[in-house]
């Protein structure tokens, strides 16, 4: 097959410039999906990220119900096995269990989705069901690193991120229910942001206001793009029972404009949760390079009770995937999980979830609103806080301690090992408040190291316009301007 451009050419593209040639007329909309279907032949075998690609919407965007005219004409877009569904398409969630299941509806966000112009191609890997840091489990699949393939590519948004890294797309749906968008765009050197709370809809399920905490979202690899997808994909279904925010003005435009001096708080420990010293060597270096765009720097966090936050989180965690995979049984007529096909850290989280009473569910609920409240009063005084997105370094592939196949009989040493790692990135879920993940840093071991910006709920624009600012101010060279070993160019 003749491509329609070179590697390089590929990759020196993000999703709107690529867009932007479709609409000129000097490319077409199959002619990107047969490059990216190409793309994914080329790394794929090293990096096993991709579950599925749909050879229908690669020969035919139209035909997938790609809007060609909607603002991302037609670009290849691949879709996290988890999350949104795709009408007739398989949904397996990383799962055996899952294994043969078949979505009978897009969901909302799909068809917003399909509206902005993306052509859905295919589905990416993530662990079972979402739950785990890593898509690392041999029965199903073990999703590598790009940038080094002895190393994971952490989760849950586990194949998505390897795909964008490797520069198989330039944009691809990631979900966020604890730092799946942000923890794995922080160790493959991707963009990752975590929206607000009342962004993006996940009807006909239930809002994220009923303490589901998981959020929509995008890996990509420039900061226009990821503003592009939340200016075309945001907004409220019908029925909706919470607030949805409406910018004043596109995402788009507001990263034009450099922000104001901001201040910016660092901070690498959370309650008993801290980042290694080489972690916090790096969030000092890029504090001291956002000194030098201007803003304020200093250090200082919430005030806030972290181990009570850290256990409501865990109590919602479990009590929520418990009814998950409750669902999930009934719907199969089987009264417990058969040890064959559900992980066994999955079984461990439904028997100790699913008796859970309203009046646990309740008291969780309010150490959520102390917990907004009190970052809520440190956003009154802050713009930015500023962590590392992991605390430790990344994990090689089968470092079973942070995965579902684990044998520790525990549930609740197994999620405060998790805090231990990934400490930083939960508390914006259970708050509701935006936070990304920019790939500014990197390890003592040589793979990217995400640094992770929040701010108040609803200033989405706010850490984008700050991100927008640094990506200017580094030339566009994210990673340093650095390439994974795994990727298409190599």
């Amino acid at each position: 097959m003749t491509l329609a451009m070179s590697w390089d050419e590929w990759t020196r593209h993000d999703g709107v410039a690529l867009a932007e040639r479709v609409r000129k007329g000097e490319l077409k909309p199959a002619e990107l999906a047969q490059q990216a279907a190409a793309a994914v032949a080329k790394v794929d075998p090293a990096l096993s990220g991709v579950v599925e690609l749909f050879d229908d919407a690669i020969a035919s965007p139209a035909g997938n119900g790609t809007r060609l005219d909607g603002p991302f004409a037609g670009l290849p877009f691949l879709m996290k096995d988890l999350g949104p569904t795709m009408k007739g398409r398989l949904q397996e969630m990383g799962s055996l269990l899952m294994r043969g299941n078949r979505a009978v509806a897009d969901t909302f966000l799909t068809s917003k989705m399909r509206q902005a112009g993306l052509n859905l191609i295919g589905r990416t890997t993530t662990p079972e069901f979402g739950v785990c840091s890593s898509a690392d489990n041999p029965a199903v699949y073990v999703t590598r690193n790009p940038w080094n393939t002895d190393y994971t590519t952490c989760g849950s948004s586990a194949g998505s991120a390897a795909m964008v890294a490797a520069g198989v797309v330039p944009i691809a749906h990631a979900t966020d229910g604890g730092g799946s968008i942000r923890i794995p765009a922080g160790v493959n050197g991707n963009i990752g942001l975590k929206v607000s709370r009342g962004v993006f809809s996940i009807a006909p399920h239930l809002s994220d206001l009923t303490g589901l905490v998981s959020i929509q979202g995008c890996q990509s690899r420039s900061v226009r793009d990821t503003a592009a997808f939340v200016d075309a994909c945001r907004g409220p279904a019908p029925g909706e029972f919470m607030p949805f925010w409406t910018p004043g003005e596109p995402y788009t435009e507001t990263i034009k404009r450099d922000p104001g001096r901001l201040r910016i708080a660092l901070s690498h420990q959370w309650g008993e949760y801290r980042a290694t010293p080489a972690i916090a060597a790096e969030l000092e270096r890029v504090g001291k390079f956002l000194e030098s765009l201007g803003h304020h720097v200093g250090h200082a966090l919430p005030d806030i009770d972290y181990r009570a936050a850290f256990e409501a989180q865990t109590l919602c965690y479990i009590s929520n995937f418990a009814v998950v995979i409750g669902n999930m049984l009934a719907a199969r007529g089987l009264e417990r999980p058969p040890a064959d096909l559900i992980e066994p850290m999955n079984i461990r989280i439904w028997e100790h979830g699913r008796h859970f009473s309203f009046a646990e569910r309740a008291k969780m609920q309010a150490v959520f609103n102390t917990t907004s409240r009190g970052f809520g009063a440190f956003f009154e005084e802050w713009d930015i806080i500023l962590t590392p997105v992991t605390a430790l370094p990344t994990p090689k592939v089968g470092t079973t301690e942070f995965l579902t196949i684990s044998d520790n009989p525990s549930v609740l040493d197994w999620f405060a090992n998790l805090w231990r790692n990934f400490a930083f990135t939960p508390l914006a879920n259970l708050c509701g408040i935006p936070a990304i993940s920019l790939p500014l840093a990197t390890h003592e071991h040589g793979l990217p190291l995400g640094i992770q910006a929040m701010a108040k709920q609803a200033d989405d624009g706010l850490l984008l316009q700050l991100s927008a600012q640094i990506e200017r101010a580094i030339g566009g060279k994210w990673n340093a301007g650095k390439k994974p070993g795994v990727h298409v160019t190599n």
